[in-house]
């Protein structure tokens, strides 16, 4: 899989970040929330990551 940077907010590696893939799929990197009170599959997971960074990577398309 091929990985490209979409947006992120900041120069390090441990910020979140959007990824889009060769696969047309799109990773998702942020913190894991664990105070959300949702049942989630266990070949799942929920990530948390600013609206900022959705701003970032679709513009002002996304809003709040």
């Amino acid at each position: 899989m091929k990985v490209t940077v979409l947006a992120t907010t900041c120069d390090k590696r441990d910020c979140p970040t959007i990824y889009k893939t060769d696969r047309g799929t799109i990773l998702v990197q942020g913190e894991t929330p664990t105070d959300h009170g949702l049942t989630i599959p266990g070949h799942e997971t929920l990530v948390e990551i600013p609206m900022e960074l959705i701003r970032e990577a679709f513009g002002d398309t996304a809003s709040a």
